[in-house]
């Protein structure tokens, strides 16, 4: 099979621990993802199961809402995620970022697996697709290339509210200096290592800013804290079975699927909230 992604491509990102701009889709398709990503808004903000629809949109929204799972196994996007995993790929979590004209949310500087029980793994990878345009003034991603050659750094829980982390998590002492934006175009996607440092600022467009943050992991991926985590397995195969495999829903807020979310939620709960001084809101947290 050819590659997706050029080997220069992929030396860069095993250097930098970040991959940008990437393209993964055409501005038209995104455009329509977006759309239906706002009809969701209006005829379902309230959610079901006892949750509003922002925490499915947060939170495992893939469990629950088979747009976002559809998006998670785009052909184009698994391509290039494979060149960096190989051929066999569980979603982990699928999770929308948006963030309105002028609202003021940020997110710290942070790495994703912090909080999530995985440890220092280098088998996952993040793909963050741009459903808006995600300019330097939209507030987009920035990160420290290289960052993802060391451990995982000490996070200080904040619990700011204008941060869309779960916890407020922050890398204290980051050289904003070394900062490299990452601005993306509708269709366009960005890679990024677990242990990559990344942070947003606000959103100072006129338009909002949408992205879908999408967490790949490999079938050798182990949650420490967790007998066995949940994850879809969306191409090649799982012979390792040390993960409990879900399908994807096949409607919207299935009963099924909706029980299915509060095993998930339950289960992943301690871990996410290990070791913190105050509550924590069950938001995946990372990704910007």
């Amino acid at each position: 099979m050819a590659r997706a992604l050029s080997f220069e491509d992929l030396a860069r990102y095993r250097r930098d621990g970040v991959l940008h701009p990437v393209p993964a889709m055409t501005g038209s398709e995104a455009t329509i993802l977006r759309a239906e990503v706002e009809a969701l808004e209006r005829e379902h903000k309230a959610g079901a199961g006892g949750y509003d629809l922002n925490q499915f949109f947060r939170v495992n929204g893939q469990l629950v809402i088979p747009l976002l799972a559809e998006i998670a196994q785009t052909p184009r996007i698994l391509d290039v995620v494979a060149d960096i995993l190989g051929p066999n790929l569980l979603v982990w979590s699928v999770e929308l970022f948006i963030k309105e004209p002028g609202d003021g949310t940020i997110v710290s500087w942070h790495q994703d697996i912090t909080y999530s029980g995985m440890g220092e793994t280098d088998e996952e990878v993040t793909a963050w697709l741009a459903l808006s345009d995600v300019s330097v003034e939209a507030g987009c991603m920035r990160f420290i290339s290289g960052s993802h050659k060391g451990g995982i750094a000490p996070h200080a829980d904040t619990f700011a509210e204008a941060n869309l982390l779960s916890r407020g998590q922050e890398i204290a002492g980051v050289d904003e200096g070394k900062a490299v934006p990452g601005p993306l175009k509708p269709g366009e996607m960005s890679l990024h290592h677990g242990r990559t440092f990344h942070a947003s600022a606000p959103n100072r467009s006129t338009d909002r800013r949408i992205g879908v943050a999408i967490r790949y992991v490999t079938p050798e991926v182990r949650q420490a804290d967790m007998a066995r985590d949940y994850a879809m397995l969306v191409r090649g195969k799982d012979a390792e079975r040390g993960w409990i495999n879900v399908a994807a829903p096949s409607a919207l807020f299935d009963p099924a699927a909706l029980a299915l979310y509060d095993e998930v939620l339950a289960a992943q709960a301690a871990t996410l909230a290990a070791g913190a001084e105050g509550d924590v809101a069950l938001h995946a947290g990372g990704s910007s």
